[in-house]
């Protein structure tokens, strides 16, 4: 009986889950001391908790475009996530920025359709070697090809620089 009563209160905050409730990955979504790995590993959550566990925020085309001091704070962020989360090399980040250098220098006609490559590299990358501290240069790379600018192309390019060289 005792024992029950101790369970009771896991119980209530962790309704959805049930049984499993330490280390069950999903229980603590809201909860601020629910902020570990087991949350970044948690595919379900789709509901507005993106970016609230170690999922990179959302970088602004616009303000990277416009503000250098944003591309340097968003490259330091970027490497900062690397150290904590991944162990990518800093020989695939810099086979990417190669990449991401050849779609910049590429004709015009073409640079676009070499970013929607680069993008579903980028995307290989970070599933391959579970390096999810990139996503948020991946959906910067969507931004950037959607808009399809000269100035944004060559803006990811120097994000892509500055990350390559914090990290070293």
């Amino acid at each position: 009986m005792a024992e029950t009563t101790q369970q009771e209160p896991r119980n209530q905050e962790g309704k959805r889950e049930g049984r499993g409730a330490p280390g069950g990955g999903r229980e603590g979504r809201g909860g601020p001391h629910g902020g570990g790995r087991e949350g970044g590993r948690d595919r379900g959550g789709d509901r507005g908790d993106r970016g609230r566990f170690e999922g990179p925020p959302e970088i602004d085309i616009e303000k990277l475009i416009s503000d250098p001091l944003y591309l340097d704070n968003q490259a330091h962020g970027v490497v900062s996530r690397m150290r904590d989360m991944d162990s990518g090399t800093k020989s695939q980040l810099r086979r990417l920025y190669n990449a991401v250098r050849r779609a910049v220098r590429a004709p015009e006609s073409e640079r676009q359709q070499q970013f929607v490559m680069l993008r579903a590299r980028l995307a290989y990358t970070i599933a391959r070697h579970s390096l999810r501290s990139l996503d948020s240069l991946e959906k910067l790379l969507l931004q950037v090809t959607r808009k399809n600018d000269a100035k944004g192309y060559e803006r990811f390019r120097d994000l892509f620089e500055a990350i390559v060289a914090y990290n070293e």
